[in-house]
């Protein structure tokens, strides 16, 4: 029996009718076997309620062949509870934690089966963040430290339980999800279009390019319009100028964490002049209005072409200096390096994504093994791979990055023709009846996911987001094992993931 319809990142949307529709067991004893292969992970795995009960629905990428996998079942017993695939490969977790917590599923042999964001419409409404159940460790010598869920600053909620031995880091536990936001539901509320893309711009504030794309994308595949390769070539600078900000920003946060300020007022400078550029661009420093699905608001021009060729080969030589003094300075070496290990083979279980999944040695970026865009049909892309694991290599690919995209930035540029003629924004495209659709995008954090579902009249009636930060999370657990307390800090920044975009 075929268990997957298999497709890419480029083709149009696929008829449900097109998705085997298998027998539960049979899916799980292929993946039992299928996921202990590198060159697989699950990309999405979520239910919908349809008239027989629920509907599951599962996304794999095969990172080899650019192959995406999708597979569907409608077990009759889910209420007495499927086996467990977490049981056998931790990447599952997160989506079977957020399956129980919305429909009740229970997933037999679970190991941490766990409430994920509190969502307001979950089945248990007495699973609350005041009963969330934090792990113990009995023993004279130990003790609790709790961070959060209300921190200093502009820092977004989220509780952190340590178990510590003195000063030694035992275990940390991660509690997301106050902040209730029902994205998913917002998504599908009505049918506008336009109003669905702010929402999409909203999904993680210092991703709004890439989740932009990500929502543009999937409309698009539902559609038979055929976007210009121009408007491609322009999404990749934008989320490319989008991914060197954040990454200069991580940059400097990490020096002001040592206490290495002058690194720290060197990178806002050099962040500064990014978004500015951005801004001049499009009116919005985070890139804000810049993304629609069919078109543009804001074609490039010569001049504005310019303005960014000339801003950013300036932020490139200044940021190589900055690098340059980095690799050279012992005492932030001696403060990084064999701090915060998260090991290949962990990242590989737990599903890491994006640059601390490439810190690890995992070489897992959409932008080569799964293309769109302008990556798909103009540029192929290498990924930057460091294989320590530590602090030091998820600063190193960053480090690194914000020159590779500066690069690829430039080198659009000089590609670039601008016609003037990009078509507008299209809010009322004909949208293919009983699809599903996905888009797969690169955003600086890692491998962002948008999957829609659509009725019998081409609207969307489901909508699943996942941020790169969904499985990243379990790895800034894992890289503070064993370490100090006082090192909690510089780890959190080097891997600087998202609080909303977990609170969908």
């Amino acid at each position: 029996m075929k268990l997957y319809h298999i497709t890419n990142n480029t083709a149009s949307a696929v008829a449900i009718s097109d998705i085997p529709e298998v027998d539960y067991m049979e899916l799980y004893r292929d993946l039992e076997e299928r996921m202990t292969s590198e060159s697989y992970h699950v990309a999405h795995y979520f239910a919908t309620e349809i008239d027989r009960g629920l509907k599951f629905y599962i996304i794999l990428l095969n990172d080899e062949s650019s192959e995406v996998l999708i597979s569907s079942f409608v077990p009759d017993y889910y209420a007495e509870g499927l086996a467990s695939l977490t049981a056998i490969h931790a990447q599952f977790h997160p989506f079977e934690r957020e399956i129980n917590e919305l429909y009740g599923v229970p997933f037999h042999n679970h190991p941490w089966m766990k409430p994920l964001r509190f969502s307001h419409d979950r089945r248990n409404k007495l699973s609350t963040m005041d009963t969330y159940p934090f792990y113990t460790i009995e023993g004279d010598e130990l003790h609790e430290v709790n961070v959060g869920p209300i921190h200093a600053g502009i820092i977004e909620p989220g509780a952190f339980r340590f178990i510590c031995n003195g000063e030694q880091v035992l275990h940390l536990e991660i509690a997301l999800g106050y902040q209730h936001r029902g994205v998913e539901g917002e998504m599908i509320r009505d049918d506008n279009r336009l109003r669905q893309t702010l929402i999409a711009e909203s999904v993680a504030g210092d991703t709004a390019v890439g989740h932009a794309t990500a929502y543009a994308e999937l409309v698009e595949k539902l559609s038979d319009k055929v976007v210009d390769q121009n408007l491609k070539l322009e999404r990749m600078i934008a989320i490319e100028l989008e991914r060197i900000a954040m990454h200069i920003a991580d940059t400097g946060a990490l020096g002001t964490d040592i206490g290495f300020q002058l690194y720290q007022v060197a990178c806002e400078a050099l962040r500064t002049v990014t978004i500015n550029t951005t801004q001049a661009w499009c009116g919005n420093r985070f890139g804000k209005s810049l993304i629609r699905a069919f078109g543009t608001n804001h074609p490039l021009t010569e001049a504005k072409c310019e303005l960014i060729r000339k801003n950013i080969a300036d932020v490139r030589r200044r940021y190589e200096e900055l690098r340059s003094d980095i690799l050279d300075d012992h005492t932030l070496l001696a403060r990084f390096e064999q701090c915060g290990l998260v090991p290949r083979a962990e990242m590989q279980r737990i599903g890491g994504v994006g640059q601390a999944a490439r810190a690890s040695g995992l070489k897992r970026d959409i932008r080569a093994t799964h293309p769109s865009g302008y990556f798909a049909t103009e540029h192929s892309h290498e990924p930057i791979v460091k294989h320590d694991g530590d602090v030091m290599s998820r600063l190193s690919v960053r480090l690194d990055e914000v020159l590779q995209s500066a690069d690829y930035v430039l080198q659009a540029l000089a590609e670039y023709k601008p016609s003037g003629r990009l078509s507008a924004p299209d809010y009322e495209a004909k949208l293919q009846p009983e699809s599903l659709s996905f888009s797969l995008v690169e955003a600086w954090r890692g491998e962002i996911c948008h999957v829609a579902l659509t009725d019998k009249e081409g609207r969307i009636v489901k909508y699943k987001i996942k941020d790169p930060s969904l499985h990243n999370w379990l790895g800034l657990a894992i890289a503070v094992r064993s370490e100090g307390i006082s090192d909690f800090p510089i780890n959190n920044k080097s891997f600087n993931l998202s609080y909303c975009g977990h609170d969908l």
